[in-house]
C-alpha cells in the first residue's frame, strides 16, 4: 500500500512544534463537531493532549500530503501517525497503515496522482 502523507498545522497555537521530532508517534482524533470544519481532525501527544490538526486546505498542506478531507472517510475514529520532518511550514507525518480502512482504495488514489 502507498503510504500516506499528511501535515500537521496549527501547532502555533498549542505547544509550538520545536520539540517535535522524526519519528515520535502522535494520534488522530475525528472531530465531527468542530463548528469551523467537520472534517476536522485533531493532532494529540501523551501528556500534551491537543498539538494541532492535520491541514484541510491547500495552502497548508506541505508536498504530496493527504488533507483532512482526503483522509476523514479512510480512518475509524482514531488513527496514528508518526512524524518524518518538521519544517518552517508544518510537520509531516505518514498515518500508520495499519489505522487506514479500505486500504487498496488509497493505493489506487495515490498511483493515480
Amino acid at each position: 500500500m502507498a503510504e500516506i502523507y499528511f501535515t500537521i498545522t496549527g501547532t502555533n497555537h498549542h505547544h509550538g512544534q520545536e520539540f517535535l521530532e522524526p519519528k515520535m508517534e502522535v494520534k488522530l482524533v475525528k472531530e465531527p463537531d468542530n463548528e469551523v470544519d467537520k472534517e476536522a481532525i485533531k493532532v494529540e501527544m501523551p501528556g500534551l493532549g491537543l498539538i494541532g490538526y492535520v491541514a484541510n486546505s491547500p495552502y497548508t498542506v506541505i508536498g504530496e500530503s493527504f488533507s483532512a478531507g482526503r483522509i476523514c472517510d479512510k480512518i475509524g475514529e482514531t488513527a496514528r501517525g508518526k512524524v518524518l520532518y518538521v519544517l518552517p511550514r508544518g510537520v509531516l507525518c505518514v498515518l500508520n497503515e495499519e489505522d487506514v480502512i479500505g486500504g487498496d482504495e488509497i493505493h489506487r488514489e495515490a498511483n493515480e496522482k
